[in-house]
């Protein structure tokens, strides 16, 4: 997890166990100006999520035979849902601490022949730290929600767009590595990228969504929540409030420690990251805990679907409507 944050965290009051009903959820459609709509199913998330915090990854960290894994995992998923390479791979490879790493990067060229020309990142970190302190003889730190479930997220949205082919604007679907090594694959592409002149709008990043919030009345909040509108115009777009404040991020600085920095110090646009871990609700944090098994998918799924209609409109926006408040 990029929150580079080191507490200590309360008990973990509610368990979340899957339902077992989540492999035979009834698909249903929703239907909207003859187009047939894709519904994220809690299975699909499961799916995800289960094998990329599977002990056979060995908790994904940077350089390893299992992040190596994780990428492949990532590329076919895109190639079988209709997904390209932004560049001539998937792969936008880089060194750091002599490690060879590369992030996955999928694109989506926007169907609006002016719109197309500005681009939102829609982004979560794929790798992890590998082992950790054991525990009854397990040392695999698997980081299902950090940030296997970030992942997922990003995934099942490049589903949705690719099925549906309903984004004026291009999409850069990225999944980063290095972000446990300091942000420092976001921070490589965020660099490429203004160096390639691309119109960025928006950046959205997505960290530690696999259990749900407490007591909120949002579904998620938004690092940096006062730079921008744009948890009100994803709200706005929503038709309900799914971004709110946590005043713990902005006290922890948290808008500063995740993949969305770096392209917001770079380009001076709205990147910020959405995550639903409230430092109540998840005490695993880089331990050998953070199992899939503790997922809650049905939230997961729940979590997608709420949020692709907004992210969809903010793709769709005729003028970009999400604005800074602030600067750097």
């Amino acid at each position: 997890m990029g929150f580079f944050i080191y507490i200590n965290q309360k008990p973990l009051f509610m368990k979340h166990f899957k339902n077992i009903i989540v492999g035979c959820l009834v698909t249903f459609t929703v239907f909207s100006c003859k187009t047939k709509e894709v519904v994220i199913q809690a299975q699909e998330v499961d799916d995800i999520v289960s094998y990329l915090a599977s002990d056979e990854l060995e908790g994904r960290n940077t350089g390893t035979e299992g992040i190596e894994k994780a990428a492949v995992y990532i590329e076919n998923y895109f190639k079988e849902i209709g997904v390209q390479p932004y560049y001539d791979t998937y792969r936008d490879s880089f060194t750091v601490k002599g490690k060879n790493a590369f992030n996955v990067i999928g694109y989506l060229e926007g169907t609006d022949p002016v719109l197309k020309n500005e681009f939102v990142i829609i982004g979560a970190h794929y790798d992890h730290i590998g082992f950790g302190e054991e525990v009854d003889g397990d040392t695999i730190a698997n980081g299902a929600n950090d940030n296997a479930a970030g992942v997922g997220t990003v995934m099942t949205m490049a589903k949705y767009f690719a099925k549906t082919k309903s984004n004026k604007r291009s999409i850069l679907f990225t999944l980063f590595s290095a972000e446990e090594m300091g942000l420092q694959g976001s921070k490589y592409l965020a660099e490429t990228l203004k160096k390639e002149n691309i119109d960025l709008y928006v950046m959205l990043n997505f960290e530690m969504v696999g259990v749900p919030l407490v007591d909120k009345d949002y579904t998620a909040y938004v690092t940096g929540f006062d730079k921008s509108n744009l948890a009100q115009k994803m709200n706005e777009y929503a038709g309900k409030k799914i971004a709110g404040f946590l005043p713990k991020a902005g006290e922890y600085r948290l808008f500063m420690r995740s993949d969305n920095y770096p392209f917001f110090n770079e380009f001076n646009v709205p990147c910020q990251t959405f995550s639903t871990f409230d430092f109540t609700n998840f005490n695993h944090y880089h331990k050998v805990g953070d199992e899939a098994d503790i997922m809650d998918f049905n939230h997961m799924a729940d979590f997608v679907n709420t949020f692709i209609p907004a992210v969809k409109k903010a793709v769709n926006a005729p003028t970009k409507e999400i604005k800074l408040t602030t600067s750097k």
